[in-house]
C-alpha cells in the first residue's frame, strides 16, 4: 500500500521549512520532499522521506509515484527572478518544463488513486507589465486578469504556468471519451514582494526593502538601486506562509479562480526608508537608481486588488506595514546582528 502524503519541492527555502513546521506540527499528513539542496538536520527529522534530485528528472518522479500517494503538492521549486533574466532559457526549463512535470506527475496521481490532486502554485507579481509610469499610477489596485504583460523571463514563466495550471484543472484533454472528474485541483497565489525577518536578502528585484533593513542594522551604508518613489505591494513571510495554508484548505465550491492576487501593504522606497531611519537614526541611506533593475520595478504595479481571495477564502493578513516592521522585520533583524 502506498503511503498518502503531501509533497514539497523546493523545501529547502524558507517558505518550505514553514510549511514542514507547519504540517508537522499539526500531524494531519506525512511529508515527502524534493530539492536540489538537502533539508537541514531539524526539518530532516519532520519529513518521511527527503529526495535529493530535481523536478526535471522523470525517473525520480516516478519513483516517488510509486511509492507514494500524494494527495496535496506544494510546488515551491523555481528559479529566481534574477537568476532567471541571466539564464533565461535555463529558467523556462526549470520554472515552466519542471512544472509541467509535476502537473503531470499529478495528474497520474489523480488518475491513480481516484481523487482530485490539490497542486499549489507561487506565481509573483512580476507576471503583471505596466507600460509606463503613467499608467501605474492611474491604475491604482490592480485585478489579476489586468496588465498580464511581463518584461522579464521569471514573468512569463510565471504567467504561462498560470495558464497551465487553469488548463489541467479546467480543459485538460477536454476532446478525451473519457471521464473528466478527475483533474488537477490548481491553486495559485500571486505573490508581491516577501519580506523575511529570518533569510538575508539574495539581491532579489523586490529586495531593496530587506536590504535596506539588513545594512541599517550592522551599521553600513545602504545604496538602494530604485527611485525613492519606486512603489510595490509586500507582504511579510508569515503571512505568506498562512496565506499558502488558507487556500490550500479552501472548500473548491467557493473559489473563482484559479490564480489569486493577494497583497499586505505598498510602501514607496523613500517610506521604507523612513520608517528604516526611525529604528536606527543613525542609517545611512541614498538612493542611486539603476536603470535596468528599476525599469523591472516600475513594470510592476504599484498595489493589486485582492478581494477575491478575501471573499472566496477569507484572506486577512495579520501584517499590516506597521505591524510588519514595528513587530516582525526590525525587532528580528536588530536581534541577528545585536
Amino acid at each position: 500500500m502506498r503511503k498518502p502524503v503531501a509533497l514539497i519541492t523546493g523545501a529547502a527555502g524558507e517558505i518550505g521549512h514553514a510549511l514542514i513546521d507547519d504540517l508537522a506540527r499539526e500531524g494531519r499528513a506525512s511529508i515527502v520532499t524534493l530539492d536540489t539542496k538537502p533539508l537541514g538536520d531539524e526539518q530532516q527529522k519532520k519529513v518521511t522521506r527527503a529526495f535529493l534530485g530535481s523536478i526535471l528528472d522523470k525517473n525520480l518522479l516516478d519513483q516517488i509515484l510509486a511509492e507514494f500517494e500524494v494527495d496535496t503538492i506544494f510546488h515551491l521549486a523555481a528559479l529566481l527572478s534574477t537568476r532567471s533574466e541571466l539564464v533565461p532559457v535555463t529558467a523556462h526549463q526549470v520554472n515552466v518544463e519542471g512544472t509541467l512535470n509535476l502537473l503531470e506527475f499529478a495528474q497520474a496521481e489523480s488518475m491513480s488513486h481516484g481523487a482530485k490532486v490539490v497542486f499549489f502554485y507561487p506565481s509573483s507579481i512580476a507576471a503583471y507589465g505596466m507600460p509606463d509610469l503613467a499608467t501605474k499610477a492611474r491604475a491604482g489596485k490592480v485585478k489579476e486578469e489586468d496588465y498580464n504583460t511581463p518584461i522579464t523571463m521569471y514573468g512569463c514563466n510565471k504567467l504561462y504556468c498560470e495558464h497551465l495550471g487553469r488548463y489541467y484543472n479546467l480543459h485538460y484533454k477536454q476532446l478525451d471519451a473519457g471521464p473528466q472528474s478527475h483533474r488537477v485541483d490548481f491553486r495559485g497565489i500571486r505573490f508581491p514582494g516577501l519580506i523575511s525577518a529570518i533569510t538575508v536578502p539574495s539581491g532579489g528585484t523586490s529586495d531593496f526593502a530587506p536590504e535596506m533593513i539588513h545594512a541599517a542594522a550592522q551599521g553600513t551604508p545602504y545604496a538602494c538601486f530604485v527611485r525613492e518613489d519606486a512603489r510595490i505591494p509586500f507582504m511579510a513571510m508569515p503571512d505568506a506562509v498562512d496565506a499558502i495554508l488558507g487556500l490550500v484548505r479552501a472548500d473548491a465550491a467557493k473559489l473563482t479562480k484559479t490564480t489569486y492576487n493577494i497583497g499586505a501593504f505598498n510602501p514607496s522606497a523613500g517610506e521604507v526608508g523612513g520608517l528604516v531611519r526611525k529604528a536606527f537614526p543613525g542609517a545611512q541611506i541614498t538612493y542611486t537608481p539603476d536603470v535596468k533593475r528599476q525599469g523591472i520595478v516600475d513594470s510592476w504595479p504599484a498595489d493589486v486588488d485582492d478581494s477575491a481571495a478575501r471573499t472566496d477564502w477569507g484572506f486577512a493578513p495579520k501584517f499590516d506595514l506597521e505591524r510588519g516592521f514595528g513587530e516582525y522585520l526590525i525587532p528580528t533583524i536588530r536581534k541577528r546582528y545585536a
